[in-house]
């Protein structure tokens, strides 16, 4: 290039950073995310040398950029702080890093009780620390298991602290259920679980709640959410004490389903809604309060007292309600905005919602691969920049009532575009009447529930609470009978594919290009929108599908995919179908294909033969090794030859497996790699002569 040529393009470089003056912060965030999104795609798990390289880099990059401070001094940073992103999140993976269970478990487990929920299959699922296992040496014990309780009638009540005993199932946290799905392992990896189970028996206490000060805050979340479900009834009292605490407990699975389907479930989650509407509450409340004195009218600043005490209830309410990262970005960005008020500066702007993120991101980097931190962000980058366009323009020719439904609309509209392409990807259905359901039931929630929640905090005191409560329970119920009466309709609810891994990147990346940059150049990012929709269309699914287990083959065939099982291994069977966009239930599924009524099954799919067995006698009486030949089962295969073994054993090396219609197989572990949340594994052919050699002994 020559010099009078590099010289424009350094003009024009340096012009188009003049014109984001004021607003690079915003793209800090941006930036980060890029580094901590290429930890998690990485196929192996960085080293020391390379995590010191990338502090070499932030360290350079930040130094550069305070000597220059614009032009190529605003790349250096860029550089320095996709860096620093890729360096939090490996230093937060290693931070967590705790014991899993390297095998089947089936014994006693005795713990203490820190969490309770409900499973997929609206079974009460407590979380243990302080794990003691039989014949296990602490080194080894988890520090935190989650299990199930499968006993119909319990003979104790859960509840936090309490020490208990039980005989469980556990196993270490199970892998991708198709090579490139949802990584349970990391999830589990972040959030401190050695394994996972299901108990069949009862729950023995072995002492009282433990009165350590670590659970009391749990502990008064879940007294709150128990009072509120004593008065109110179900299923309104699970759907207010989820409001208020955050315990989603005693929602039951019918209610969760309608409110999904009618693109209400984000009202349970305590966001932006639930923050701003109840410290906006407390803010005119406390301004109001104020007012009737007219020596506080006169004297004191009213409105910075307000903020003041709004802030506090928005701690107060973080504190209650788990501290997720939509509660968590939440309260940072009220936060911003009461400290605004203080500072005397303007409230809501993008740079809040950049500071919520980078703040989110550097506690817990692992959120930003989750749907609560796209969803949650991608609704609030959207209002604040949709709503901030049109500020300062008038409206005085429509009427107030008009105005009011005319925000709600524009405000549910927004927030629902924002979030489709994301609740799509993740939880592959898209609710077609949510904008209606969102218009009928989000002015319920601002002008009746929260106001009645806050005037139940403030009656509790005299004993007068369940006045607050009532009311908050009629506004519930109109809500619920929305969403229930939405998804009832006809085709209320669409299923999406699951789009391949560089979709949703592009997605956020163009939106945000859009949204941040400043001047006509922004909607070149139109164009990674458009290639994320062809990418999307174009989504190549799987023909085969192998469990990890060994036990469960999903077949494509013209109908849609085919089960080997009609129940059993549902979960797994569940998530093939939704990745595929596919609405059948398991055994819609499993009737898909006269393969499966054979004891021995065989199918000729993309240049494989494959046969499949499951349970001991039929696994004996699969046909000899020969090339070409797949032999699959739940049960160990004593074969050899050149056929394929894929039983447990080899299973336990490869994790599940997809193979394609052009012949490609891939492997869950091969995919993913070895990273600190994947299990060690040893070859099989090792594994499977250590375990002949035992049975000869």
């Amino acid at each position: 290039m020559s010099l009078p040529l590099r010289a424009l393009w350094v003009a024009r470089l340096t012009n188009a950073l003049e014109t984001q003056r004021g607003h690079l912060f915003c793209w800090v965030p941006v930036a980060m995310g890029l580094g901590i999104g290429a930890y998690f795609a990485l196929p192996f798990e960085p080293s020391g040398g390379l995590l010191a390289c990338a502090a070499l880099i932030v360290l350079a990059g930040a130094s550069i950029y305070w000597r220059t401070r614009e032009g190529w001094g605003v790349f250096a940073l860029a550089i320095a702080l996709i860096a620093l992103g890729l360096l939090v999140a490996a230093l937060r993976a290693h931070s967590v890093s705790a014991p899993v269970l390297g095998y089947r478990y089936y014994g006693p487990v005795e713990g203490r009780i820190i969490a309770i929920d409900r499973s997929v299959s609206d079974k009460v699922r407590i979380t243990l620390d302080r794990v003691v296992l039989a014949r296990m040496s602490p080194a080894r014990t988890p520090d935190k298991v989650r299990v199930s309780l499968h006993w119909p009638k319990p003979v104790i009540v859960p509840e936090p602290g309490l020490r208990v005993m039980l005989t469980a199932h556990l196993s270490p946290p199970q892998g991708p259920v198709e090579p490139g799905g949802f990584t349970f392992q990391r999830m589990a990896w972040f959030k401190g679980l050695g394994a996972v189970g299901y108990a069949r028996t009862p729950l023995l206490a072995l002492s009282a709640s433990d009165p350590q000060a670590d659970l009391w805050v749990y502990r008064q979340r879940m007294a709150l959410s128990q009072k509120v479900r004593d008065r109110l009834d179900a299923p309104v009292g699970g759907v207010a004490a989820a409001i208020v605490s955050g315990d989603r407990s005693g929602i039951a699975a019918g209610t969760l389903t309608d409110l999904r389907a009618s693109n209400l479930a984000h009202l349970l989650a305590i966001s932006g809604l639930h923050m701003g509407l109840l410290t906006g509450v407390v803010f005119a409340m406390l301004r109001f309060g104020l007012a009737f004195s007219p020596y506080a009218a006169h004297h004191w600043n009213t409105r910075k007292i307000a903020a003041v005490g709004a802030l506090i209830a928005g701690a107060g309410y973080l504190a209650l309600s788990g501290g997720s990262v939509a509660t968590e970005r939440a309260f940072i960005m009220v936060s911003v905005m009461f400290v605004a008020i203080l500072l005397n500066r303007r409230a809501l702007t993008l740079r809040a919602v950049a500071m919520a993120a980078v703040i989110v991101l550097l506690l817990t980097p692992e959120a930003l691969i989750g749907p609560g931190f796209q969803m949650s962000f991608a609704a609030t980058t959207a209002l604040v920049a949709v709503f901030g366009a049109l500020r300062g323009r008038s409206w005085h020719h429509i009427p107030k009532p008009l105005q009011k439904i005319g925000g709600v609309v524009l405000s549910s509209l927004v927030a629902g575009l924002a979030t489709a392409p994301f609740a799509a990807a993740h939880f592959n259905q898209i609710a077609h009447f949510g904008l209606l359901a969102n218009v009928l039931s989000v002015p319920m929630m601002g002008a009746v529930v929260m106001p009645a929640a806050v005037l139940a905090a403030l009656l509790a005191p005299v004993g007068l609470a369940g006045i607050g409560l009532w009311i908050m329970g009629q506004g519930l119920r109109w809500i619920l009978a929305v969403a229930h009466w939405v998804a009832g309709m006809e085709g209320a609810v669409g299923k999406i594919l699951t789009p391949m891994p560089w979709v949703l990147p592009l997605i956020a990346l163009g939106a945000l290009f859009v949204i941040l940059w400043r001047g006509r150049e922004r909607w070149m990012g139109v164009l990674p929108l458009m290639l994320a929709a062809i990418l999307w269309a174009a989504t190549e699914r799987p023909v085969v599908l192998i469990s990890d287990s060994g036990g469960l083959i999903g077949v494509m065939t013209a109908e849609g995919r085919s089960v080997s099982k009609e129940q059993g291994e549902s979960f797994v069977a569940g998530n093939w179908l939704e990745n595929d966009g596919d609405p059948a239930d398991q055994a819609t599924a499993y009737a898909r294909s006269a393969v499966w009524d054979t004891r021995l099954r065989h199918f000729d799919l993309a240049g494989h033969s494959i046969h499949h067995a499951t349970g001991k006698r039929a696994t004996q009486a699969l046909p000899a090794c020969a090339g070409g030949v797949w032999l699959v089962s739940n049960q160990p295969i004593a074969r050899a030859g050149a056929c394929r073994v894929l039983d447990p054993v080899a299973l336990r090396d490869t994790g599940s497996i997809a193979v394609y219609a052009d012949g490609r197989v891939v492997t869950a572990y091969a995919q993913s790699g070895a990273r600190l949340w994947t299990p060690k594994r040893k070859t099989a052919r090792k594994t499977r002569a250590a375990q002949t050699a035992s049975n000869a002994d």
